[in-house]
């Protein structure tokens, strides 16, 4: 990044809290809420879940719609509505090959958005299908926006949920969800979260200074070894942009949900790219206590390094955030705490 992005403002809608303070307060005390489904295992057991607990009881679609909204009013609270109008909205969705993918997220969950929040966004708004990296690649179009198109903002939202039948029963039948039969696996989620990002003014903020993207061929679903190529690159990009090496690197905040595959590659990823050994380096993972969002992964961990900053609990100011999606695509952020007082 020849100039750096920064976090303004964020919004959170998750199982442990309905606003981003609420939700990074549970995070930050490990804290998790899971409950029951009305779904039932391949071992009679009822599946558990981390379930946003909204008022209006909402399926589908329309909790994804509710849940966004409330999200993006968080982020948006300090600019007046009148300016909501000239803010190009990316919208982070699930991947258009996830098994259960709900129907109408390309197409209508960004107007259901709108019209719940009774405004239409700038026509440069687009909706982002790259469930877990997708907060990374909207990241990368806002530093586009703000940098060569002149947005003084741009809104980065996220809407996701794992809890339909048919996504529940494609990652049962695949061992991968934390069953009392398998406890290499994720406990599934849904929630929603924003982001407020520009360029950087007065104030304390969270600047975004470095992203990078690779691609992992041995992805979870193939059957090729693991050397974590991807992450690597993606991490080896980030640092370089934002003109850091790992060892500088005070936290690392990732997607992690609880699969094995997923803490061996940070391992592998971290061996390949650590280069000076550190005494402590420690890494955080929120879907310890939201469950596994998909596309609102990537928001969460973001929305928790700028509120640990700000709270003053993290090891440093400098904070490498990565995040992996099932197709192989790898993401990794850079960002540094700037403190103004």
């Amino acid at each position: 990044m020849n100039v750096p992005l920064a976090i303004l403002n964020t919004g959170l809608v998750t199982s442990v809290g309905l606003s981003a303070p609420a939700s990074c307060a549970a995070m930050r005390a490990k804290l998790a809420n899971p409950s029951e489904t009305r779904f039932i295992d391949s071992g009679g057991e009822t599946l558990m879940a981390h379930q946003a607990p909204l008022e209006q009881l909402l399926h589908g679609r329309a909790k994804l719609a509710r849940m966004a909204a409330m999200a993006a009013e968080e982020a948006l609270i300090a600019v007046p509505k009148s300016e909501w109008t000239g803010i190009p909205m990316l919208l982070c969705v699930a991947e258009r090959e996830r098994p259960g993918r709900i129907d109408g997220l390309a197409d209508r969950l960004f107007a259901e958005i709108e019209q719940a929040l009774e405004v239409r966004f700038a026509a440069q708004s687009a909706v982002v299908p790259y469930g877990r990296v997708a907060a990374a690649m909207a990241l990368a179009k806002a530093r586009e926006l703000v940098l060569q198109h002149g947005f003084p903002h741009v809104l980065i939202v996220a809407a996701d949920s794992l809890l339909g039948w048919p996504t529940l029963s494609h990652y049962e039948r695949q061992d991968r969800l934390l069953t009392g039969q398998n406890s290499d696996g994720f406990v599934p989620g849904e929630g929603a979260g924003a982001l407020l990002v520009g360029k950087p003014a007065g104030g304390s903020h969270l600047e975004c200074s470095g992203i990078g993207f690779g691609v992992e061929r041995a992805h979870v679903d193939s059957k090729e070894p693991l050397r974590a190529e991807g992450l690597t690159q993606a991490i080896k990009l980030a640092l370089a942009d934002a003109g850091r090496e790992m060892h500088e690197i005070d936290l690392r905040i990732t997607d992690l949900s609880g699969e094995q595959y997923y803490f061996k590659e940070a391992a592998l990823a971290l061996s390949r790219t650590l280069r000076r050994r550190k005494q402590e380096f420690g890494i955080w993972h929120p879907a310890e206590s939201t469950g596994e969002m998909g596309a609102v992964a990537g928001i969460s961990v973001l929305a928790m390094a700028d509120a640990a900053c700000r709270k003053g609990y993290t090891e440093g100011p400098a904070i490498l955030a990565h995040m992996a999606n099932d197709g192989g695509q790898r993401a990794a952020i850079v960002s540094h705490w700037i403190e103004r007082r």
